[in-house]
């Protein structure tokens, strides 16, 4: 962990990997230590945002030093079941790139449970991981224009859901009608850092 400031009130931690960070954000959500206003992952680094009239910062970075991580247990976290209907355009693609074919595909992405790792890219925009190794392929050679709200796409290690039309690189393997942002609703963002998701086909 390489602790870094930034500004007068937060610290940038930066990890090896994304599973590092995923443990320590668990491990300091769970017991997040006064005066700290926010946690916000990121594939490398977790900035620790907090309140400098109330803690002072090597209490804070004593706090990120001195708690030890947690790793994952999918049953203790929320859960939040997303339905797809499997109907990509890349759907048949992904399945070549992987081996997999069409049902192998759509059996690995729900057969297991995802991890909302960190948000990014659009409001409501959260990215995925812990799905099987398989599933790992890459971004398009060429990005679409425009994806459509609710695509289900794949890119790379991540799984992810477009929350409105926006250009974008993955590759689609369906779609959803669950709503990722809601600017009304608390939180607005259905999916967020640490939650489990699981994928249920329609």
């Amino acid at each position: 962990m390489r602790l870094l400031p930034n500004g007068d009130s937060a610290i940038l931690a930066e990890f090896d990997s994304l599973d590092d960070v995923l443990a320590h954000f668990r491990a300091l959500d769970a017991v997040r230590m006064y005066g700290v206003v926010d946690l916000i992952p990121a594939a490398r680094t977790l900035l620790v945002c907090f309140d400098a009239e109330t803690a002072h910062a090597d209490d804070v970075r004593r706090w990120l030093v001195e708690t030890p991580p947690m790793r994952a247990d999918p049953a203790a976290g929320t859960e939040v079941v997303i339905e797809v209907r499997y109907d990509g355009p890349d759907l048949e693609e992904v399945g070549e790139l992987s081996g997999l074919g069409v049902s192998g595909v759509i059996a690995a992405h729900t057969g297991q449970f995802w991890t909302v790792a960190f948000g990014g890219f659009a409001p409501g925009f959260a990215y995925l991981t812990g799905g099987d190794s398989r599933l790992h392929v890459p971004r398009r050679d060429s990005p679409r224009t425009s994806v459509p709200g609710g695509a289900v796409g794949l890119a790379g290690e991540f799984s992810g859901i477009y929350p409105r039309s926006s250009p974008g690189g993955w590759q689609l393997i369906g779609t959803t009608e669950q709503v990722l942002w809601q600017p009304d609703r608390t939180p607005p963002a259905l999916l967020r850092p640490g939650a489990t998701v699981r994928f249920e086909p329609l």
